[in-house]
């Protein structure tokens, strides 16, 4: 708020005011870096996730010679859609199936590699299941065939344990809003040894990568984001397991379907479905009564298909019509829960009234 009200100075230039923005970016990014276990020029400041994904992707793909890129059949949009850009440009695009539980199936992406590839892109944790990827093993295969790897970790931030040296990989996307920060601010995080292409020319911001005068306001709160959720990571999980596993169990006993249970999983998403009762519909009832769901993706809502990750994990089309995603945050509550589970029994009741009536 004190940027917001009081920063006038352009970080870029030389004045009192200028130097005073520069100093704040500069916490920020110390901020951001120590949150992912990265160092602070490894930091490249963006406008959000979905740039800092097609950054990765452009960028780097810009950086070489057109050969492979290898996805997970999971990707959110902002991976996929710039990966199938550039067949325009002469690059092939595969992607690795996942298991019925929503893992990479490793031995997919082997067989893959097997092919020349530049770049492999896996997203950390999914962003409607909330199932977390074996990045390492990734990693590991895909430097064994000369590829490098970036991982979409805006879900897994602020959520689980992150360090960018220990995943091993040589780009990282994050987000502001997911962790409490505003909209419109996020970074890439990149291996100092990676070549990669500036996705914005002009004044040579942010390390001649992404230039523009930068948000100071947007990034400076992404910098405070980082430093709670880094401080109180593990009580926020704790907190948001208890309500989510409370969810689920009340989910079970109205004969829900929860995807990707099976898996490892973020403690603070439940993807379900509950068959013969639409997801959209669900939806729309419950935001009625105070709830704010989803029925998947809100960076998808272009689409009118089902989920494609409930199509890759084998879902059947009817059932993926009817998902609905629960996300928690810090805020949240018990009783919260309670009152949704209840609002869902007495909906599924007048549903089912309604449809025998029908009949």
């Amino acid at each position: 708020m004190s940027c917001l009200r009081g920063q006038t100075g352009n970080p870029s230039s030389r004045h009192a005011a200028g130097r005073a923005g520069r100093k704040a970016i500069d916490q920020a990014r110390e901020q951001v870096a120590a949150a992912v276990g990265a160092h602070s020029s490894q930091v490249v400041f963006t406008s959000g996730g979905t740039e800092a994904d097609n950054f990765a992707v452009q960028g780097i793909c810009a950086a070489l010679r057109p050969s492979q890129i290898a996805v997970s059949a999971i990707e959110h949009p902002a991976v996929m859609r710039p990966a199938q850009a550039l067949l325009k440009r002469g690059w092939k695009l595969s992607k690795t199936a996942v298991n019925s539980d929503g893992r990479i199936d490793l031995a997919s992406l082997e067989h893959i590699l097997r092919q020349p590839t530049g770049l492999v892109s896996v997203m950390l944790a999914n962003n409607e299941t909330g199932v977390l990827q074996d990045i390492p093993s990734v990693v590991e295969l895909a430097q064994r065939n000369g590829a490098c790897v970036h991982t979409d970790a805006v879900q897994a931030l602020g959520k689980i344990e992150l360090n960018f040296r220990a995943l091993g990989v040589q780009a990282m996307s994050l987000s502001a809003h997911k962790i409490g920060g505003p909209q419109g601010a996020g970074a890439l995080v990149l291996d100092k040894k990676l070549d990669i292409l500036p996705l914005l020319y002009g004044g040579g911001q942010e390390k001649g990568l992404r230039s523009g005068s930068e948000n100071i306001a947007a990034v400076v709160g992404f910098g405070v984001a980082c430093e709670l959720a880094r401080q109180e990571l593990a009580s926020r999980n704790d907190a948001m397991r208890g309500l989510r596993d409370l969810l689920e169990q009340g989910l079970h006993g109205l004969g829900a379907i929860i995807f990707g249970e099976a898996s490892d999983r973020l403690a603070n998403t439940s993807f379900f479905a509950i068959p013969d009762i639409d997801g959209e519909t669900l939806v729309m009832v419950l935001d009625r009564h105070g709830y704010a769901v989803s029925s998947g993706s809100a960076c998808s809502s272009d689409s009118a298909e089902p989920s494609p990750v409930l199509q890759a994990m084998g879902v059947p089309e009817e059932l993926a019509w009817n998902a609905v995603r629960v996300s928690f945050g810090p805020g949240n509550t018990q009783a919260q829960v309670d009152g949704l589970l209840a609002t869902l029994e007495n909906e599924l009741q007048k549903m089912k009234r309604m449809a025998a009536m029908a009949i």
